[in-house]
């Protein structure tokens, strides 16, 4: 077993920057829900039911943030972060190059228990140690997040301006499968897609310099 805990990483899926921190929760808890419709059925004792779809999963999550060793200002390492998440992006656009109005889109990540494609609902922050200058070195985050996409399935392949992905991609430091997927074709969950094309046997352990093929979707 690993002698420290797996960071939990947080990362903005619009500009790639991300943030960690230590996480080693008691208990960790995830919230997931289907919908079915009932339909009454005269004459018989069991009504109809109809499945209606899933529901994304939500996640509640408690963060402390510490600067203290550093004299940092906690906001701006960590939780000036968290508040951008739920901010318009005006980069974000759909397939035909529209606005979308809407925040980023940021992926969840913890060792390897979770990877979750998600929006930010809310972020709840209390400040809790000061310098005697009034910078704040320590916090505390309530951050519920609702699943976005589920990194366990392709998304349609519509034909799109953004499936004609360029020949190849040369990675630059910090730079993630599924980052660059949510670039070329507008969807985080292609990172397989990469990933198969280029026989990447560790699709967390890009390279800066590495050079990837970027082929249309099939």
């Amino acid at each position: 077993m690993p002698d420290t805990p797996a960071k939990l990483t947080i990362t903005n899926l619009s500009n790639n920057q991300s943030i960690e921190v230590q996480y080693n929760p008691k208990e960790f808890s995830i919230s997931k829900s289907v919908s079915w419709t009932q339909d009454d059925v005269p004459r018989q004792d069991v009504s109809h039911w109809s499945f209606g779809g899933g529901h994304p999963a939500t996640l509640n999550v408690d963060l402390t943030f510490d600067t203290t060793s550093t004299g940092d200002d906690v906001r701006t390492k960590y939780t000036d972060f968290l508040i951008g998440l739920l901010k318009i992006d005006e980069n974000k656009r759909d397939d035909k190059g529209n606005v979308l109005g809407e925040p980023v889109d940021c992926r969840f990540a913890w060792g390897t228990f979770l990877s979750f494609i998600a929006v930010v609902e809310k972020v709840d922050l209390t400040f809790t140690f000061f310098l005697s200058d009034g910078t704040p070195v320590r916090a505390k985050a309530k951050v519920s997040l609702k699943q976005k996409k589920d990194e366990t399935e392709h998304a349609p392949q519509n034909p799109t301006t953004r499936s004609e992905a360029r020949k190849t991609w040369i990675v630059r430091e910090g730079e993630t499968l599924d980052w660059i997927a949510y670039q070329e074709y507008g969807n985080p969950a292609y990172w397989r897609h990469i990933a198969d094309t280029n026989d990447l046997a560790n699709p967390r352990g890009l390279r800066s310099g590495q050079i990837l093929k970027l082929v249309p979707l099939g």
